[in-house]
């Protein structure tokens, strides 16, 4: 059995401090990296093995499952078993289905699996016409407004001191949430905020009740205490009653979630709620290199508002690692190419591709990587969000797309496409508001771009055409995959780490995002660059694009974020021409010609075969036979997807060129220097031996 003095053991003094701290009320103030999790797993543990806590008495609170999950595990591991290990919204329906029956009588509700169709007959009956994005976005600010503990009647009022972006008039919305209140009553249903309000409610109005539960749970530890709602504070208030055997473990800077009704102001008042709290702060940073630390410390520096002047100076303990790197790019292409290249040498030299992550601020920025990555043959998986040409507004949009290149088209490329997708919620300004319309808008807006490339660097495109390349890039993207590169968007990322992260596309308009325009938005905007360099534990690469397309004009500015930190110009400048810190590591400015009639190549394909797809080939097609039979054999005896030997319009490619020499091969599109020398001498044999016979 583990002793009280083998958990203390292993720890360092602040964490110590944390985990000998069992009277009254404890804040800890933990920064990115220094072991919260660890802190508060053995200040249970010591408690229990002191005798301080009866397990069955301890109830820790976490934001997600996986952390509950991590908790038990952990608590395990130190010789305690039995401590609940919840989130807020697991123990609330624990309690309302327990006590249901004794404070209001008959079985507890249902919960609705998903408020979506009750908010879009709530629209309907309030004579609205809504579009499903539009729907999840009316759900949405009625979430906010519950966790808030807003009334319908009062959100207009709130939401604009709060300065929310409703995606209808605010008056509307507040008539789609009683209405929706309304149909859920008369269905039958509650929702996931209901069972907080009813738990809270019960808790309010039956003391006998309350004191139960009082007598249950006696101490409490809460982790991510920044992001709690005011309605997860009023029903930890309630499990409270009037003792202070409370733990609640944040960090003000990691806060992210305020469009979602979190607030910081929980955990930076707590010592004004509780004047004889214990605070304590972890400073020591175990994740990442001082290098690492060092920028994450820096970006907070000119950071203003109530959380920044609660900000950790994070003090790094591990060993000193390669400086950040700044990169600049003269196109969106350029940068996802070198950053897929980057990765496959980071692959080559052993990293474990589950310990590289790709981050970027929104989902629909995802696009570019999957199609640069899949080219690379980097097995990758998409975090917190579906794969670009799996989601549903993409697919849908393809579906209407192929359908008119049926139809032949009736306008030129471009006229088609935003025909098209304007019927689907497409134009040519961004929607107001945030969340799923946006989300939705930009996956359009993409597709649209895309289109746009295509038809500048080679006019004359058909719809038909664009459709064929918007197939190759979506067969591309999806072998399936287990394990791989990261994707993900900074919100997804938050609880997480690797070795190496590449955050990218940082500009403005992008991050800070273009909405954010009051100064607390902004401030939130500088903590989710903060969450994501402190993810990364010994490589960090933050790069920007200064245009969308090659050739296009390059009129975007890096973020004044990431302006405060990189090195000054002249430095950045020189970083900016060499190979894995530059702007393009000897890539050229605009897209390759086509090697048959010279004319600029964009489509996915096209860059792979190195000519237009409807440009005449010498296809050999018995090397393309023998050429797949090679790499499949080859995909069994390592493990891995065929496509990450080489894709077919790779094998395309070489069926056609036929190299003779390895400079030949290299000239091929997704033949890399690390390819080259694991199967170039292959692939050569393969080719001379066709020529032989």
């Amino acid at each position: 059995m583990t002793s009280a003095d083998h958990v203390l053991g292993a720890l360092d003094p602040d964490q110590r401090a944390v985990a000998t701290a069992l009277d009254g009320p404890v804040c800890v103030l933990a920064g990115a990296g220094t072991g919260k999790t660890r802190a508060i797993t053995h200040r249970i543990a010591y408690g229990v093995l002191t005798g301080a806590f009866a397990p069955q008495h301890v109830l820790a609170v976490t934001f997600t499952t996986r952390a509950a999950g991590e908790m038990r595990v952990r608590l395990r591991e130190l010789g305690v078993a039995g401590v609940p290990a919840r989130t807020f919204h697991s123990a609330a329906l624990r309690q309302l289905q327990y006590f249901w029956p004794q404070a209001v009588g008959g079985e507890p509700p249902r919960i609705a699996e998903s408020k979506y169709g009750l908010v879009g007959e709530a629209a309907t009956r309030c004579r609205l016409v809504t579009e499903r994005t539009e729907v999840r976005d009316l759900a949405a600010e009625i979430e906010w407004a519950k966790v808030t503990q807003t009334a319908p009647d009062d959100y207009p009022a709130a939401a604009a001191r709060a300065g929310r972006r409703p995606p209808r008039d605010p008056v509307e919305v507040a008539r789609v949430y009683a209405t929706y209140e309304e149909v859920k009553r008369r269905r039958g249903y509650i929702d996931f905020e209901d069972v907080l309000l009813l738990t809270a409610g019960i808790l309010t109005d039956r003391p006998d009740i309350a004191e139960t539960v009082r007598r249950q749970y006696r101490h409490f530890v809460v982790d991510e205490y920044q992001d709690v709602s005011p309605l997860q504070q009023r029903l930890l208030d309630l499990w409270l009653g009037d003792r202070d055997s409370v733990c609640v473990v944040g960090d003000a800077s990691q806060t992210i979630y305020s469009f979602a009704g979190a607030s910081p102001r929980f955990l930076l008042d707590f010592r004004k709620r509780y004047a004889n709290a214990e605070v304590i702060r972890l400073v020591r940073d175990y994740r990442s290199t001082p290098q690492i630390t060092a920028l994450a410390n820096r970006l907070l520096e000119r950071a203003d508002g109530q959380a920044a002047r609660h900000r950790l100076e994070l003090v790094a303990q591990r060993p000193a690692g390669p400086e950040p790197v700044f990169a600049e790019y003269p196109d969106e292409p350029a940068e996802a190419e070198t950053v897929a290249r980057e990765i496959r040498r980071l692959l080559d030299e052993g990293v474990k591709a589950s310990e590289i992550a790709v981050l970027f601020r929104t989902n629909a920025q995802s696009e570019a990587y999957e199609q640069a990555l899949a080219e690379a043959g980097v097995p990758y998986v998409v975090r917190g969000a579906e794969r670009f040409f799996a989601r549903p507004e993409v697919r849908e949009a393809m579906f209407l797309l192929r359908g008119a290149a049926r139809g032949g088209g009736a306008d030129t490329l471009l006229g088609d496409v935003r025909g098209v997708l304007s019927s689907v919620g497409w134009s040519p300004e961004p929607p107001q508001g945030i969340g799923a319309t946006r989300e939705r808008w930009e996956s359009l807006a993409t597709i649209v771009r895309m289109a746009e490339d295509l038809a500048t660097v080679r006019p004359g495109s058909t719809l038909a055409e664009f459709v064929a390349d918007l197939e190759e890039r979506a067969a591309v993207q999806h072998v399936p995959t287990l394990q791989g590169v990261t994707l993900a968007s900074l919100h997804a990322a938050k609880g997480l780490e690797w070795d190496a992260v590449f955050l990218v596309g940082l500009v403005e308009g992008m991050l800070p995002i273009a909405y954010a325009e009051t100064p607390e938005a902004l401030e939130e905007e500088r903590r989710l660059l903060y969450v994501g360099i402190t993810r990364a534990r010994e490589r960090l690469t933050l790069s920007w694009a200064l245009a969308r397309s090659p050739g296009s004009r390059p009129s975007r500015r890096v973020s004044r974020f990431v302006e405060e930190l990189r090195p000054a110009r002249r430095a950045a400048g020189a970083a900016g021409r060499s190979g894995r810190s530059g702007s393009n590591g000897g890539r050229r400015n605009g897209p390759a010609p086509c090697r048959v009639c010279g004319k600029a190549l964009v489509a996915a394909l096209d860059r792979k075969l190195g000519r237009c797809a409807d440009c005449p080939a010498d296809f050999d097609e018995e090397l393309y036979e023998r050429l797949r039979s090679w790499r499949l054999e080859r995909a069994q005896e390592q493990g891995l997807p065929a496509y990450c030997v080489f894709t077919d319009a790779t094998l395309t490619a070489i069926a056609e060129i036929r190299p003779t020499t390895t400079g030949e091969l290299a000239t091929i599109s997704g033949v890399g220097r690390a390819k080259l020398d694991r199967y170039g001498e292959d692939v050569l044999r393969l080719c001379r031996e066709r020529t032989d016979t």
